[in-house]
């Protein structure tokens, strides 16, 4: 059983920049950051796997920048010139087959099995 533990939320101004830590207490394998506004869809954002490989969602795409430190088992998420619909709850998902290989998998909610209780990210203008 994987713990994933989130933190680094918080508010900013349009175009500040926050970064998100997620720390897992076992092995893992592919890693995601996922969001969810209000009345709205869960959403991928970005996602990692085991051999570094990386892939975004197009809508953060050149500001976001996901990371892994593997020797502190923790997974970040730098976010730069924030948008006020960049204002969600972000959650760390984690899972320990390597799914994220399959092309597109990395940012689909159903890869995961383990999943973090969120830290709330809002952006004003």
């Amino acid at each position: 059983q994987v713990q994933l533990v989130e933190s680094g939320g918080g508010s900013v101004q349009a175009g500040g920049s926050l970064r998100l830590s997620c720390q897992a207490s076992g092995y893992t394998h592919c890693m995601g950051w996922f969001r969810q506004a209000p009345g709205k869809e869960r959403e991928g954002v970005a996602d990692i796997g085991a051999d570094g490989s990386t892939s975004y969602a197009d809508s953060v795409k050149g500001r976001f920048t996901i990371s892994k430190d593997n020797a502190k088992n923790t997974l970040y998420l730098q976010m730069n010139s924030l948008k006020p619909e960049d204002t969600a709850m972000y959650y760390c998902a984690a899972e320990e087959w390597g799914l994220c290989r399959v092309r597109g998998a990395g940012l689909r909610l159903t890869t995961y099995n383990y999943w973090g209780q969120g830290t709330q990210v809002t952006v004003s203008s």
